[in-house]
């Protein structure tokens, strides 16, 4: 059978092609690939020929901004005049975790399995199991958060920034330039998570990339660089976490990176929420941390 990729998603390509070779008695060897839709990686980029909007990063006219932590300004330099403007809702902590704890956080989670994600990522969940279009939420296989996070987040309550905060759910990812990893300009749910987003970046430096759409018809848009150094904490909280999209670029990953997203509950599930007993459950799940990816 003659397949014609050209018209298909990268990934349904790849799933006709193994049931093919299935059918004609071919053990596959092709790399493992987690996308979907129109997104994608190097792995079946080289196999498709096909390149997904993941590594043609830009599409349309951006105005580029560096983020500046020390004047909580985003600036940027255009024909020698300085441009700038307020933008709150970003705190950054260097060298949150020493080189021995990032060692050991690294190694504890290289013992789990790492699944295949979306554009060349990998991840490890841990957290309930949650439907955000139909907004349902189940406890599922959730049994905490994993021992290795107790220390972190004892951590992180000794930050003002984080006073109170107590994660639910915990994502890790790991990017590798090998496999084109990225993750797509985004906005994360607020109907479950929580104000603060928690994220403690390991080894290597990236760049979290900002993102605004230009409105009124406008056809660009504002981006402002997060310059993510290895081992920081970055948390994103008020205009940064709800009107921003934020993302990380292929072009900005130059060798593997490890984070661990950190999620708190939305008021909705707290005490004198509508769903609050659901969330009293989960936060004694997760404070258990007993957890295994699920």
């Amino acid at each position: 059978m003659l397949l014609n990729a050209l018209s298909l998603p990268p990934y349904v390509w790849l799933l006709l092609l193994e049931r093919q070779m299935a059918s004609e008695g071919v053990r596959s060897s092709m790399p493992v690939c987690g996308c979907k839709g129109i997104r994608t990686c190097l792995t079946c980029e080289r196999i498709t020929g096909k390149i997904g909007l993941t590594a043609n990063e830009i599409t349309k006219e951006s105005q580029e901004f560096t983020y500046n932590p020390l004047s909580e300004l985003a600036i940027r330099c255009v024909t020698g005049v300085q441009e700038s403007f307020p933008f709150p809702g970003v705190f950054l902590c260097e060298n949150f975790v020493t080189e021995e704890e990032e060692k050991e956080l690294v190694s504890k989670m290289d013992e789990d399995i790492w699944r295949e994600s979306q554009s060349g990522r990998r991840k490890q969940d841990f957290g309930p199991k949650v439907n955000f279009k139909k907004r349902r939420v189940r406890v599922g296989g959730f049994c905490g958060l994993p021992s290795i996070s107790q220390k972190l987040v004892a951590q992180m309550n000794q930050l003002p920034q984080l006073n109170g905060f107590h994660p639910v759910e915990q994502c890790n990812l790991d990017y590798n330039p090998q496999r084109g990893s990225s993750i797509d300009p985004h906005l994360d749910d607020s109907w479950l998570w929580g104000e603060r987003l928690v994220t403690i970046n390991l080894l290597s430096d990236t760049i979290l990339t900002m993102s605004l759409d230009g409105g009124c018809g406008q056809l660009d848009q504002e981006e402002v660089k997060v310059h993510l150094s290895r081992r920081s904490l970055v948390v994103l909280y008020g205009e940064a976490r709800h009107r921003w999209k934020h993302a990380i670029h292929r072009k900005d990953i130059h060798s593997r990176r490890v984070c661990s997203t950190f999620r708190e509950l939305s008021a909705e599930f707290l005490e004198g929420g509508e769903q609050a007993e659901m969330g009293s459950q989960l936060l004694n799940i997760a404070s258990s941390f007993h957890g295994v990816p699920l």
